[in-house]
């Protein structure tokens, strides 16, 4: 009686996981799916051929006595963005990106997808890039619905990547448990 009664409480417990895993997965789907795609883009970024990620292109030398001030950097960057791209784009920096080994400085931009590589040096544009990958990111991580409703704090984000991650944590839980429960439970019933 005691073996009926522990296969019957295994068995309530499987159809317990299933049904958290099927609903779960389906509640989810979307957003897997969505997180899926752009994480294996983000993954195929550097070897894209350029389309979601620009090579890095060389600048004329890899000596820092030789380049212009950061901020001569910055005011030709922001010159050449607003000439070549658009006059209507903004000029806030998100981030400045030294590769000295290529004698070239990033500039990457906080409100759109635009970046430019200059030579250090000379400050000569040596690439304007779309930056796609970033784009993607902001898609996978849900940051871009932070930035479409301007939220304080990446408040959106924050809860998105909880509730995926915790997600995924369920969805290991509960298919390991799928996967080995049943092998447990026949294990349990040749021993008896």
């Amino acid at each position: 009686m005691a073996k009926s009664s522990k296969r019957q409480l295994q068995a309530k417990w499987l159809r317990i996981f299933r049904k958290v895993h099927r609903t779960t997965g389906a509640a989810l789907f979307t957003f897997f799916f969505i997180i899926s795609i752009t994480g294996l883009l983000l993954g195929w970024k550097k070897h894209s051929g350029g389309i979601l990620l620009s090579k890095s292109y060389e600048g004329t030398t890899t000596e820092l006595k030789h380049w212009l001030p950061i901020d001569s950097l910055h005011t030709l960057a922001n010159l050449y963005l607003l000439k070549d791209v658009s006059s209507e784009l903004s000029t806030k920096i998100d981030r400045i990106d030294i590769r000295k080994d290529k004698g070239m400085i990033k500039f990457v931009y906080t409100d759109h997808f635009w970046g430019l590589q200059l030579d250090g040096a000379t400050g000569k544009l040596l690439h304007i890039e779309r930056r796609y990958s970033d784009l993607i990111e902001q898609v996978h991580d849900g940051s871009i619905l932070d930035d479409y409703l301007g939220t304080s704090n990446k408040q959106i984000k924050v809860f998105y990547t909880s509730i995926m991650g915790l997600a995924l944590l369920l969805f290991t839980i509960t298919g390991f448990w799928l996967w080995y429960g049943p092998k447990r439970m026949r294990r349990n019933n040749t021993t008896a």
